[in-house]
């Protein structure tokens, strides 16, 4: 994609995450002020819609339009009610072992989020992490165990699969969705390396062959993925073929398409993901690339 301009869409920020094309404009959130943003197409008329001291992470929206952010620190999913105020959707304190993290929201309301397993910033060992089902009365479920720092995720069009980025397990996991909202057995959609043997952080980064994070599914039902160690963002086929990826020049943290046509990747860079550093600067931005291939599912 050298041949592709890219554009900085938002600068100032400190850790950009979550991107998602809605009614109209791009929302995402900043981590480290703690507030929900939207902004135009073409970075303009940026706005702060909602403040969540907690720290906001993964948005979505419910059939009848409200909000869910996941607020990471008190482990809750936050619910904008139509009057503005803000409500507890779920609390998943009992439920996670690290900081739940992305999260998608899919037709029938029920909200699927991931969480860190493990306490990353502190450089704690590498715990495997639970995957939570949120239904749209805020009961909690369970529904998948085992995995590899489970992070961006997705729903395909036909609302039959679940797809989401192990970020520590080399791997993108697929789970079929079954009617009553339990999954199936998980299989690969894609592996990009084996997993590591050791579960000590610094050592099993190094075992890092690909490192998917936030994402988004495309028409042909490839999947561009943001790379958290690579420093980039790549279209992956089912199966783990890369077919196309984009390098900015900065980490990529989260990736999602829109735009008035769905054909605008929107990137969240940053310089890494280190807490202490991010909140101390203002240096994460987004950026954008036309892309050929438009927008499908969830987010």
């Amino acid at each position: 994609m050298s041949d592709r301009e890219l554009r900085t869409v938002v600068t100032g920020m400190s850790f950009t995450e979550c991107p998602r094309w809605h009614d109209g404009r791009l929302w995402f959130v900043d981590f480290y002020t703690h507030v929900v943003c939207s902004v135009a197409e073409d970075g303009s008329d940026l706005r702060t819609e909602l403040e969540v001291p907690g720290q906001p992470s993964g948005l979505g929206w419910l059939p009848d339009g409200r909000m869910l952010v996941v607020s990471m620190r008190d482990r809750r999913v936050l619910r904008v009610e139509p009057d503005g105020s803000v409500v507890t959707h779920a609390d998943v304190s009992e439920h996670v072992t690290g900081h739940p993290n992305d999260m998608v929201v899919d037709e029938h309301g029920r909200a699927w989020l991931g969480n860190f397993g493990f306490d990353l910033m502190g450089g704690a060992d590498i715990e495997t992490a639970v995957l939570l089902r949120i239904d749209p009365d805020g009961t909690v479920t369970p529904v998948a165990e085992d995995l590899w720092f489970p992070n961006g995720s997705v729903v395909t069009p036909d609302g039959s699969t679940l797809i989401v980025d192990e970020t520590l397990g080399n791997r993108i996991s697929a789970f079929e969705i079954h009617e009553d909202g339990s999954l199936g057995e998980r299989r690969d959609w894609a592996r990009f390396g084996d997993l590591s043997p050791t579960r000590s952080l610094g050592e099993a980064l190094g075992y890092g062959v690909l490192a998917p994070d936030g994402c988004g599914l495309d028409a042909e039902g490839m999947i561009w993925t943001a790379d958290a160690l690579g420093g980039r963002a790549v279209r992956v086929r089912e199966g783990g073929e890369i077919v196309d990826s984009v390098e900015p020049g900065a980490g990529v943290f989260a990736c999602m398409l829109g735009g008035g046509d769905g054909r605008t990747l929107f990137l969240c860079c940053a310089p890494d993901f280190d807490e202490h550093a991010r909140s101390a600067a203002r240096e994460a931005e987004i950026r954008a690339v036309r892309v050929d291939v438009p927008h499908a599912g969830r987010p």
